[in-house]
């Protein structure tokens, strides 16, 4: 097939959960169809970026694009000019006439099987009409990450815009799913989720692709550090909201409970882009944030318990498969967990409450024997079911579905 490719941004470097599940996916995709990728990208990155993603794309076209950096008086600025718009401002930054003008012309010089758009963002740049089937690839239900910033802010000033922010997107979600033939959910929760939310706006099927690890890449280490009873790690790209509020939950709530019990625990904080918030976390006693690192693999190996304390979220968390098939004891709460097919206490352990994720934390440090069992069974269920090449198999089966069995129709403007 002839497949157009839409992003938001370029998918290199590898560092954030989204472009990872996408370049894998991608990777296998690229075997046997011919992809060609549309997305933004930043001025210093395009030459080197596009060269990388050739190895996933056989053509790739970028749209010029900065993105003011996270906390600083240029992002209010323009996150301030959103307020009154009615689109979601996750979605709303990125509508640009430069992009839209770009997909339009490949979409007349080129005879497309399918459209796939990934993410939500690049839905805002789409003609009123597709001359070819679509598909929306969602990682998130958005609009629930949204729900639940609004929630965890409840009685805060922050709270009103958050809801503001919720309802714009329970809008958004909604329309962009009509606008599509099929769509792709990354777990079964999330699919039921939309329905749910969403009842009849879906076109066609949404087809579950869960999430999936490179088990070559991520493998047990043949070593454990001295230090490595008493160190807890948690990745992820520190300028995702969800990331930035599970870290500072973690320090403040839980952190100070398992000192107590084991005084000389450590937190590394492993991730690109660390916000202001989370950089003044490492003022802390044994919190240390690393900021993008080159390989994470080293930091996974190091750790004794991996941590996954997301109060906000959806989707499902590649950083959770990364760490069980490294052969990590992991510790999460329901959120971190959701959407994965897990079995609490034999692949990982399941904690809410402050109190509750310490003593799980707590219990894991002191015991390597208990660690190590949920290591080997949480490995062992990702080889069985979550390696790249069968859940990119999936991906094929269902976009090969949608566009033999859709017929070329005019699809109305969201």
């Amino acid at each position: 097939m002839q497949i157009l490719w839409l992003k938001s941004d370029l998918l290199v470097p590898l560092d954030k959960g989204g472009r990872l599940r996408t370049w894998h996916l991608l990777r296998h995709l690229a075997e046997r169809h011919a992809i060609t990728y549309l997305a933004f990208a930043e001025r210093d990155q395009t030459s080197a970026a596009c060269a990388a993603m050739r190895e996933v794309a056989a053509e790739v076209i970028t749209v010029p694009r900065e993105d003011p950096p996270k906390g600083s008086w240029r992002f209010y600025a323009d996150a301030a000019r959103h307020v009154i718009d009615p689109l979601p401002y996750a979605v709303g930054k990125y509508r640009s006439a430069d992009y839209a003008a770009r997909l339009r012309e490949l979409l007349e010089t080129h005879a497309f099987d399918l459209v796939v758009c990934d993410f939500l963002p690049p839905v805002v740049n789409l003609p009123a009409a597709l001359p070819c089937p679509g598909v929306l690839f969602t990682h998130n239900v958005e609009s629930e990450i949204w729900r639940r910033h609004a929630e965890t802010r409840a009685g805060q000033l922050s709270g009103a815009l958050y809801r503001q922010q919720y309802r714009r997107m329970l809008a958004f979600e909604r329309q962009a799913l009509a606008r599509f033939d099929g769509a792709l959910a990354v777990s079964d929760a999330d699919r039921e989720t939309f329905g749910r939310l969403y009842p009849g706006a879906a076109r066609g099927p949404i087809d579950v692709i869960p999430t999936g690890v490179d088990t070559g890449f991520f493998t047990p280490s043949s070593a454990t550090s001295a230090s490595s009873d008493h160190s807890i790690v948690f990745t992820g790209s520190m300028d995702w909201l969800p990331n930035e509020d599970a870290m500072q939950f973690f320090c403040a709530d839980v952190l100070r409970r398992i000192q107590s019990a084991v005084p000389d625990a450590v937190l590394s904080i492993v991730g690109r882009a660390p916000t202001p918030a989370v950089q003044r976390l490492a003022q802390m006693h044994g919190v240390r944030v690393t900021g993008r690192v080159d390989d994470v693999r080293q930091y996974l190996h190091d750790a004794a318990v991996f941590v996954v304390p997301l109060r906000i979220g959806g989707g499902t968390r590649l950083k959770i498969f990364e760490a069980m098939a490294a052969g990590k004891a992991v510790v999460s709460t329901t959120v971190g967990a959701e959407g994965l097919d897990v079995t609490p206490d034999e692949h990982l352990l399941i904690a809410d409450a402050a109190p509750a994720f310490a003593d799980a934390v707590v219990q894991l440090l002191r015991n390597s024997d208990r660690r190590r069992l949920l290591g080997e069974a949480a490995r062992a269920l990702v080889l069985a079911k979550y390696d790249w090449a069968a859940v990119a198999g999936r991906l094929e089966d269902a976009l090969v579905r949608v566009a033999r069995s859709t017929t070329t129709t005019t699809k109305s403007a969201a």
